[in-house]
C-alpha cells in the first residue's frame, strides 16, 4: 500500500494546518528579503543610499531577533497550553504585525516593527512541527516533515509572484506587501474547527497535571514526576541524554541559520545589483531572482524529506549542508553572466533553502513529548540569539569589501559546522517517535508505549 494511503484524515488536516500556518510564515519572511533595499530608500535620507547593505542587515537582523524571542517562548507556552492553541495565536500575532509594518515611517520604526513580527513567525513552527510528528506514523515521518517545511518555500514563491506583479507601482509598492500579508489571519478560523489536539500532548499534559496535584499534596515526588513539576526550560538540561542532544542539534541549526540569514537573504538584492549594471529592471529581475530560489526550495524542502526515509536522517542532511556550503561562492563569486546566475540562484535555493526541513524531520525524533515543544523550539530559535549578527556583519562586509561576493563567501562557511556535528547525532530513521518519559526506556516498556 503507498505511504500515503496509510494516513487518516485527521492526520492529512493537521499536515494541512501547520503547512498553512507555515507558508504564510514563508510569505512573511521572504516579503522583507524582496523589499528590505525598496523600503530602505524610500526611508533614508539621499545622501545615506551607499550604505542600504548596512541598513539591510539591521533590518534583517531585528526580524532575527524577534524570531528568536518569539520562538523560545512559543515552544514552551505549546508544551503548557498545547499545540494548536499556541498555533492559533501565534498566525494572529504574525499576520497583525506585518499589517502594522506598512505603516513604519523611518528606518529605526520599520526595524522595531519587524522584530515584532519575527517574534509572531518563531513562536508558531515549533508548535506545527510538534504536532505533525507527534501524528505521523513512523514510517512516513520524514515526508510529512518535508510537506510542512515545503510551506515556507511556497510562501516564498507566492511573496515573490506578488511582488512581481506589484514591485513597478512605485515607492510605496513595499508597503502593500505588507498590508497582503494581514490575511493569514483567516485561517485561525479552518484550525480552530477543524484540526484536533495532538493526543501525545494531552496524555503527558494530564501527566504533568497529576505530578503538580501529588506535589501540592505533600508527596515527595521522584524521577520522572519530580521532572514534570520543574520548567520545560530546567528539564532540558537535567537529563544527560537530552543535554547531549540538545547541544548537538543547537549547534547544527547554528550552522545554517548563521550562513542562511549572512548568505542567502542577500540574493534578491545581489541578482537586483547585477541586473541594474546590465541595464534591467532591478525590482523585476530580483522578483525572478527570489522566485527561482524559493521556488527550488520547495522541491528541496520535500526531496530532503524523502531522501531521509529512504536513506537516513544523517547521509540526506549532510549532502545539503556541503553542497550550500560549495555553491555559495558560485554563486556569488564564479557565474559570469545574469542567465547563468538565475540557474545557479535556482541550485542553490535547492540546497540552502531545502536544508531547513532538517528541523521537523529530526528535531521532533530527539526528544521525548513532555518537553518537545520547549526543545526543538530552544535549537530552531535559540541560535538566532546568535545568529542575528549574521546579516548585520554580512552587510557591513558588503560595504568595506565591496561586493557581495567576498562576503558571502567568508559567512557561507558556517555552512561547514552542521555535516561536521550531524556525525556525532543519533539516526532515528524509522524508529518510534520518543513518547517515552525517558529517552533511555526501552520502546516495549508501557510508559513509552506509543
Amino acid at each position: 500500500m503507498p505511504w500515503y494511503r496509510t494516513l487518516g484524515r485527521e492526520q492529512w488536516r493537521v499536515l494541512v494546518a501547520s503547512n498553512l500556518g507555515w507558508l504564510f510564515d514563508g510569505f512573511e519572511i521572504y516579503a522583507i528579503f524582496l523589499t528590505v533595499g525598496f523600503a530602505l530608500h524610500q526611508l533614508l535620507d539621499a545622501s545615506q543610499y551607499a550604505a542600504i547593505p548596512r541598513y539591510a542587515g539591521y533590518i534583517l537582523a531585528a526580524t532575527v531577533a524577534g524570531w528568536a524571542t518569539g520562538g523560545v517562548i512559543g515552544g514552551i507556552i505549546a508544551d503548557y497550553i498545547g499545540r494548536k492553541r499556541t498555533m492559533m495565536l501565534a498566525i494572529l500575532a504574525y499576520s497583525l504585525t506585518t499589517g502594522l509594518s506598512a505603516m513604519a515611517w523611518d528606518w529605526w520604526s520599520f526595524a522595531a516593527l519587524r522584530f515584532l513580527v519575527g517574534v509572531g513567525i518563531g513562536s508558531e513552527w515549533a508548535t506545527g512541527a510538534s504536532i505533525v510528528s507527534e501524528m505521523w506514523p513512523d514510517h512516513a515521518r520524514g515526508k510529512g516533515g518535508g510537506l510542512l517545511q515545503m510551506g515556507a518555500g511556497i510562501g516564498s514563491v507566492l511573496a515573490s509572484l506578488i511582488w512581481l506583479g506589484i514591485g513597478d507601482l512605485g515607492p510605496n509598492a513595499w508597503r502593500w506587501l505588507y498590508l497582503i500579508g494581514v490575511l493569514p489571519a483567516l485561517i485561525v478560523l479552518w484550525i480552530r474547527r477543524n484540526i484536533p489536539e495532538s493526543p501525545r500532548w494531552e496524555e503527558a499534559n494530564a501527566r504533568r497535571r497529576f505530578a503538580h496535584a501529588q506535589q501540592q499534596g505533600g508527596a515527595q515526588l521522584e524521577g520522572v514526576d519530580a521532572q514534570l513539576t520543574r520548567s520545560t526550560i530546567v528539564d532540558l538540561f537535567t537529563e544527560r541524554l537530552v543535554r547531549w542532544r540538545l547541544i548537538g542539534a543547537f549547534l547544527m541549526m547554528l550552522s545554517v541559520t548563521f550562513a542562511f540569514w549572512g548568505v542567502a537573504t542577500f540574493i534578491p538584492t545581489y541578482v537586483g545589483s547585477v541586473a541594474a549594471k546590465a541595464g534591467f529592471s532591478a525590482p523585476t529581475l530580483s522578483a525572478w531572482g527570489g522566485l527561482l530560489s524559493a521556488g527550488a526550495g520547495v522541491f528541496g524542502f520535500v526531496s530532503l524529506g524523502f531522501f531521509a526515509d529512504r536513506f537516513g536522517r544523517k547521509p540526506a542532511v549532510m549532502l545539503f549542508y556541503l553542497a550550500s556550503l560549495v555553491l555559495t561562492p558560485v554563486v556569488y563569486l564564479w557565474a559570469p553572466n545574469l542567465i547563468i546566475l538565475l540557474v545557479c540562484v535556482a541550485v542553490f535555493g535547492f540546497f540552502s533553502i531545502g536544508i531547513w526541513a532538517w528541523a521537523p524531520i529530526w528535531l521532533p525524533e530527539l526528544f521525548p513529548t513532555r518537553m518537545r515543544g520547549t526543545a526543538i523550539a530552544f535549537c530552531f530559535n535559540g541560535p538566532r540569539f546568535i545568529s542575528w549578527i549574521g546579516p548585520l556583519i554580512a552587510g557591513t562586509l558588503i560595504v568595506s569589501l565591496g561586493g557581495f561576493g567576498p562576503a558571502a563567501t567568508i559567512i557561507g562557511l558556517f555552512f561547514l559546522i552542521g555535516p561536521v556535528v550531524a556525525l556525532f547525532m543519533p539516526e532515528t530513521n524509522g524508529k518510534p517517535l520518543p513518547h517515552a518519559l525517558w529517552l533511555k526506556e526501552p520502546a516495549a516498556s508501557p510508559r513509552s508505549a506509543n
